[in-house]
């Protein structure tokens, strides 16, 4: 027997945290009954989960994928009214995305329907590099550069240091082992300059390479083996 929320995220509905609030919001069916109890447990082999008035099962085969996101696409399973990444995903799986990109912004996004390595990938805990590429609306300064590269303060503490490559006048690389919210933008906003255009290259050990905007691969053997080795690590 496992939680239902765990059961949504193994099937590649969604994360767990997602889940809770699709059982709260009544959208979940066992045996034909809406579920809004979180501790609802179910039995995998004997009952019959729906979601949005379709039936559910386990995944039987993991799925990586690398996706280049599009500007104007929500990182999101569901957003009434919005472009969501899925939409761009063409395959009868259910996948969804591991951390987040801002609407405005491009670039690498990794896809699953692993939920464990959904979790450990998500989670603040887990050090693993994102690698951006920035461009601000005017020269930004080597001193502003420094200062973002040493930490700022931000919803109530201070980013933790990053690696900053100078580019050229109003672009650079940087390197974070975190994800607040909007991070880059917020970080560029506190040294007076403006983001114009920020694009993810890198998660970890994958690369964006040359993966057209909009377009979409399976990851190969080797980088799923390094993703899945950080589970045990």
């Amino acid at each position: 027997m496992i939680r239902l929320q765990k059961f949504l995220s193994e099937a590649g509905i969604c994360s767990r945290r997602k889940g809770e609030e699709y059982i709260r919001e009544g959208l979940v069916r066992v045996n034909s009954r809406v579920v809004t109890e979180l501790g609802t447990k179910v039995d995998p082999e004997k009952d019959s989960v729906e979601f949005d008035g379709k039936v559910i099962a386990l995944k039987s085969e993991p799925i990586y994928i690398a996706l280049n996101k599009p500007k104007g696409y929500v990182t999101s399973c569901s957003h009434p009214g919005e472009k969501i990444v899925l939409d761009l995903i063409d395959i009868p799986q259910r996948v969804y995305p591991i951390g987040r990109l801002d609407k405005d912004s491009t670039g690498l996004l990794i896809l699953t329907n692993d939920g464990s390595l959904h979790h450990r990938l998500s989670h603040p805990s887990f050090d693993h590099e994102k690698e951006y590429d920035v461009t601000v609306s005017r020269p930004i300064t080597d001193g502003s550069l420094r200062n973002i590269a040493r930490g700022l303060p931000m919803m109530g503490s201070k980013t933790r240091p990053a690696r900053i490559q100078r580019i050229s006048s109003r672009r650079f690389r940087i390197i974070l082992k975190e994800g607040r919210n909007r991070q880059i933008r917020r970080m560029v906003r506190k040294v007076g300059n403006h983001v114009t255009r920020l694009r993810r290259t890198r998660v970890s050990k994958i690369k964006l390479g040359k993966l057209a905007e909009g377009a979409w691969r399976n990851l190969t053997e080797k980088e799923k083996k390094e993703l899945l080795s950080r589970l045990n690590s």
